[in-house]
């Protein structure tokens, strides 16, 4: 068994639906003006997109946790995005369908973000 890596994806509530409709085992394909799916590789990364970006857009935003098969993600590359700490996977949108197979366990929705009132 080569384990997991956990991976962490800011969504939205749009995006959330879908994922609760798949009964949280997969992400929906990406819209025509999305070509990569990047989850990120730490969660602290994923909070500030959540609740600086996602609140913002939508409303709420949300954080989620997930496992995926390390040996599988061997072939996405970690890309560096900004600062030492900004780092996401990019995955081809029209490998996104083997990407979610190969999650193991359940999308998880870990925080919470909500405008200040």
């Amino acid at each position: 068994m080569t384990g997991t890596t956990t991976l962490w994806r800011p969504t939205g509530p749009q995006e959330l639906a879908l994922v609760e409709a798949s009964g949280r085992r997969a992400w929906p394909p990406r819209l025509p003006d999305q070509p990569i799916f990047y989850p990120v590789l730490n969660e602290d990364y994923a909070i500030r997109i959540a609740r600086d970006w996602n609140v913002r857009a939508s409303g709420v935003g949300y954080v989620t946790r997930f496992e995926v098969d390390t040996a599988f993600l061997a072939r996405y590359p970690v890309q560096q995005a900004g600062g030492r700490t900004i780092l996401e996977l990019w995955v081809p949108a029209e490998e996104l369908a083997e990407f979610n197979r190969h999650i193991v366990g359940l999308i998880e929705v870990v925080h919470e973000f909500r405008p200040a009132c």
